[in-house]
């Protein structure tokens, strides 16, 4: 299956997700697919975009998502706009400061957020599922911790007391918005 993301943190994350099936992940740069332009206006827009054009372009079902942190406090931003506060260089330690400069120029103390993920998986014929998942949790100053990737070091989910910087790859599959979305996936095309 085509994976439409150049982003090896994703690529890492779904191919461990997808593993127990016997099911291979491919990404988009081993089959040198182009990046669409996100152009929607929701999760679900441009996660269909991008599977889409890639199950197009390979001829293969190809699996897209559309993720980002949705900040209460911030009117739900970044939300689809996440890779992009980080820029052309994917800066996301800059992304972070700008989530924490935002919530400090609100006077809020929410500091609750969620991170979403809209999965697609779309085939050659066109047919295409989708699912979401959502991890609850709240925001911390300074960010803490290495691993993950994007605004993880800044995000502890509900009822943890590390950030998913802090978690190991292994015990966040199991809380993620991205293996929440790919175990409703699993079960609405794989059971």
């Amino acid at each position: 299956m085509a994976l439409a993301s150049h982003n090896e943190g994703k690529l890492v994350e779904f191919s461990g997700l997808f593993a127990p099936l016997g099911i291979e992940i491919l990404s988009a740069r081993e089959l040198d697919l182009p990046e669409p332009e996100e152009t929607g206006e929701t999760f679900e827009a441009n996660s269909a975009l991008k599977a889409i054009a890639a199950a197009t372009a390979s001829n293969l079902p190809a699996m897209a998502d559309d993720s980002g942190l949705s900040v209460m406090a911030l009117g739900g931003n970044p939300g689809i706009y996440s890779a992009r506060w980080a820029g052309p260089e994917k800066d996301f330690a800059a992304a972070m400061r700008r989530v924490e400069h935002g919530l400090q120029e609100a006077g809020n103390t929410d500091r609750s957020a969620a991170f979403v993920c809209v999965l697609s998986l779309a085939w050659p014929d066109g047919h295409i599922e989708q699912t979401r998942g959502e991890c609850k949790g709240r925001l911390l100053w300074p960010p803490r911790g290495d691993g993950g990737f994007g605004y993880d070091p800044m995000f502890m989910p509900l009822g943890s007391t590390r950030t998913f910087g802090e978690i190991a790859l292994e015990e966040k599959k199991n809380l993620s918005h991205r293996a929440r979305a790919v175990a409703a996936m699993i079960a609405a095309c794989f059971s």
